[in-house]
């Protein structure tokens, strides 16, 4: 099996497009042929998490994430990525497509806000008290998300890569990315598909 595998230096909550590779089963269980469910990701995400030879495929830099696309499924967007030691998202949104990840190697933590976000019309927020989660998924962990969802994702580690599996539906129609200052969050950025492919 062939991988296409793109390196980046900066932080990226959805790679550019690559050739596409078959995860085991993606198409197979509750759901095939229609729209996956947050659930149903997941249990995508998990499963081909457990292929240990498509993530030992998955060459890994210490410079910056590398990643490749894979085939999910009901046509949703999945991702194999590998995160060197100290490296993140940052704070974004899905542009209100549900998801799920689950990390195959190492550990991610995920800091989330419980508080649902308006989409539009706004650059600036202050946060409510007690809206911020935090989570470490080690390896088999993982979690699904709504529409709605903002969070960062990074590998803590001083010293060890880590290797997770990402889905989303519907494909990702764009990224709000924000910067948060106590409990200001400010979007930042928007970006679109044509942007990272």
């Amino acid at each position: 099996m062939s991988l296409s595998v793109s390196p980046s230096v900066t932080p990226l909550v959805s790679p550019p497009v690559s050739p596409s590779v078959p995860a085991p089963s993606a198409t197979a269980g509750p759901g095939a042929g229609s729209a996956p469910s947050a659930a149903e990701l997941l249990d995508f995400a998990r499963r081909t998490a457990a292929d240990t030879a498509l993530v030992a495929s998955l060459p890994l830099d210490d410079q910056g994430r590398t990643w490749v696309r894979l085939d999910g499924p009901g046509g949703s967007e999945a991702w194999l990525i590998g995160w060197p030691p100290g490296t993140g998202t940052g704070w974004h949104d899905h542009g209100g497509s549900h998801g799920a990840f689950a990390t195959a190697a190492g550990a991610l933590r995920e800091d989330s806000l419980a508080a649902r976000l308006p989409t539009e019309g706004w650059r600036m927020l202050e946060l409510a008290e007690g809206v911020d989660r935090s989570r470490e998924l080690g390896a088999g962990g993982g979690r699904a998300f709504g529409p709605h969802h903002v969070h960062e994702v990074r590998n803590e580690s001083r010293t060890e890569h880590a290797v997770s599996v990402h889905a989303y539906y519907p494909p990702l129609p764009l990224i709000r990315r924000y910067s948060r200052a106590g409990a200001v969050l400010r979007v930042e950025q928007v970006e679109r598909p044509e942007d990272w492919q």
